[in-house]
């Protein structure tokens, strides 16, 4: 979700996320974990949304929008 991080063959992820924004998907990152990590906020692609907590927002999704938490 920061921008111009790239894949192992040095692909940008921007393009991606770009496309999967724009057929409605949502990118949600944890300020606590940028925070913990030291990563500027500023440095995240436009299509990300900025939540306090990723472990909270994953609980309001799963308790009042009906979201179910899958892990592989």
């Amino acid at each position: 979700m920061i921008a111009d991080a790239k894949d192992s063959k040095g692909r940008e992820f921007s393009g991606m996320v770009s496309d999967l924004a724009a057929k409605g998907v949502e990118f949600r990152v944890c300020n606590n974990t940028l925070v913990s990590r030291n990563i500027d906020p500023d440095k995240l692609l436009m299509e990300t949304r900025l939540v306090p907590s990723g472990v909270a927002e994953a609980a309001k999704l799963q308790s009042k929008e009906g979201f179910a938490y899958l892990k592989p």
